[in-house]
């Protein structure tokens, strides 16, 4: 896993476990009926200011929100769009046992604001139970994206 790096929950700092913790208590305002696969995430903005999502399932399942870019909406409606980190946990009726990762519309979202704002934006994410966390950059889990500068000369 090159650029990517495994931890321990106990390795995290006290910053990166509260944003952790926050990620997983957003997984109880989850909507989703269908897949049972709870996803929070908390956004951690420049200022230090923990905002958070939850996925939204929709029975067009196309139209279903994921807890990433949930919280990227919601912090974009509050006015912050440059982020130090985003943490990302997901809970479901049995232990999900390994990290889940952000999808990769999140990832594209994610990379948008992260060039945008030019800063080089963390991602931990983990399993249900923290035993396995991971953290690396959106550049390491989307190399080559596609971002503002691709639309410039």
């Amino acid at each position: 896993m090159q650029g990517h790096k495994r931890t321990s929950y106990n390795s995290l700092t006290s910053e990166r476990r509260k944003l952790l913790a926050e990620a997983e208590r957003a997984t109880s305002t989850a909507y989703a009926p269908y897949s049972k696969f709870r996803v929070g995430a908390a956004i951690l903005t420049q200022s230090g200011k923990i905002i958070t999502g939850s996925n939204v399932e929709n029975a067009a399942y196309g139209s279903t929100i994921c807890a990433e870019r949930a919280a990227i909406l919601r912090a974009n409606a509050m006015g912050y769009r440059s982020f130090e980190a985003i943490a990302v946990i997901a809970k479901g009726d049995a232990p999900i046992k390994q990290p889940t990762a952000p999808c990769g519309a999140c990832r594209q979202m994610l990379y948008e604001l992260s060039s945008s704002a030019g800063k080089r934006l963390e991602i931990i994410f983990s399993n249900s139970d923290k035993s396995k966390i991971v953290i690396t950059t959106i550049a390491a889990l989307l190399p080559f994206g596609f971002g503002p500068s691709n639309l410039t000369e």
